[in-house]
């Protein structure tokens, strides 16, 4: 049996290995070993005698004063080593004293559809991959009732936010955006859609560079306004120094509050080049390069996806209710025309004209 199943590490180590639990696993293993010596060929345990057993290899023997003082030093080696595993922010030692590494936002957004989406909003659903470069995409989801489903695929793909495309009866999209898994989260109706391919514009900016969020001081006028701003910055906002981002900032992503509503657009800085080739910062200009749509709050929950309703919108009209009012305007067409034909006859009826004298002279009978 080996005395040691790993070898010691000693407190000036590598701090991955300086864990206490490997320092536990080194006292286990100690002890085994003890009783192991102890332990005749049979497997029974010697008889002790009154003469202490010598080891040629062992150290030599001190008093009982120095083994207590050897124990009391592990125990403070061992609480020692699990306060710089945790750290003073408490985040498995993320900050520690004398610590030059800075601090690395690790915030993923989950993107996923649900079924029955149509190409327009699948399409849109990829612009959002690509102006979100630290976003995880997943299948799409079969259930349309039970959306907490999405709290646990989230913490499977280790990510703290989620855009869910809601498409019902493959005409209306609702995006759902939410800070899993405790909320809050927001509900929105997607209104004219418009992608990047479909737009053709002449503005084009680097895949996955981080962007300028530009947010109208309409924001900040109500407590409902400021929650979704701060959410849209979160979901929208790309970490500094994300693996799959660029340290580069080129396009600029405008949100203006107008008609209580949220207007969406992506814009490409143009930098005006200089006659020595230098760049300059007066002549800057904004150029469109998409996608553009609308966003029109429903709902705000205090949960992910769940929970208290913290703000309704009024002046929300379903789009079941819209088709339903000119579903009945058309149902009425026909019984318009009939009643304009009733009433054209009596019209022509009521203001019949007299037999004159000239009405019979280019009849058959005049002619002849």
């Amino acid at each position: 049996f080996p005395y040691r199943l790993r070898r010691r590490v000693t407190p000036a180590a590598d701090t991955q290995q300086n864990n206490p639990r490997h320092r536990y696993l080194d006292l286990a293993c100690a002890a085994t070993s003890k009783q192991f010596k102890k332990m005749g060929k049979n497997g029974k345990k010697r008889k002790e005698s009154s003469a202490p057993m010598v080891d040629a290899d062992a150290p030599p023997a001190r008093d009982t004063p120095n083994k207590k003082k050897k124990v009391v030093a592990a125990s403070a080696v061992v609480r020692s080593a699990e306060v710089d595993e945790v750290g003073p922010s408490g985040r498995g030692g993320d900050i520690k004293d004398g610590d030059d590494k800075a601090f690395r936002n690790k915030e993923k957004v989950l993107i996923l559809a649900s079924r029955g989406i149509t190409s327009r909003y699948r399409h849109l659903m990829s612009d959002f991959c690509e102006m979100i470069p630290h976003s995880k995409k997943e299948p799409k989801l079969d259930t349309k009732d039970d959306r907490g489903v999405i709290n646990e695929v989230a913490e499977l793909k280790g990510c703290t936010s989620a855009a869910f495309f809601e498409v019902r009866k493959h005409k209306d999209l609702y995006l759902w955006l939410s800070k899993t898994p405790n909320g809050p989260s927001v509900k929105f109706h997607v209104l004219n859609v418009h992608t990047l391919a479909e737009l053709k514009l002449t503005g084009n900016h680097l895949k996955g560079s981080r962007p300028v969020l530009s947010f109208d001081q309409s924001f900040d006028h109500q407590p409902h306004t400021q929650l979704m701003k701060e959410l849209l910055a979160q979901v929208f906002g790309v970490p500094k120094n994300n693996r799959k981002s660029k340290p580069f900032v080129d396009h600029v992503l405008s949100f203006t509050m107008a008609d209580n509503r949220v207007w969406i657009r992506n814009y490409q800085i143009v930098l005006p080049s200089n006659k020595k080739g230098n760049q300059a910062l007066d002549g800057m200009n904004l150029v469109e390069v998409g996608p553009r749509m609308c966003m029109n709050p429903i709902r705000i929950f205090a949960g992910s996806f769940r929970g208290q309703v913290l703000y309704d919108n009024p002046a929300y009209v379903s789009p079941n209710h819209l088709r339903a009012q000119e579903k009945r305007r058309d149902s009425n067409k026909y019984a318009t025309k009939i009643k304009k034909k009733a009433r054209r006859t009596a019209h022509v009826e009521k203001f019949q004209q007299e037999a004159g004298e000239l009405d019979g002279v280019f009849d058959e009978d005049g002619s002849e």
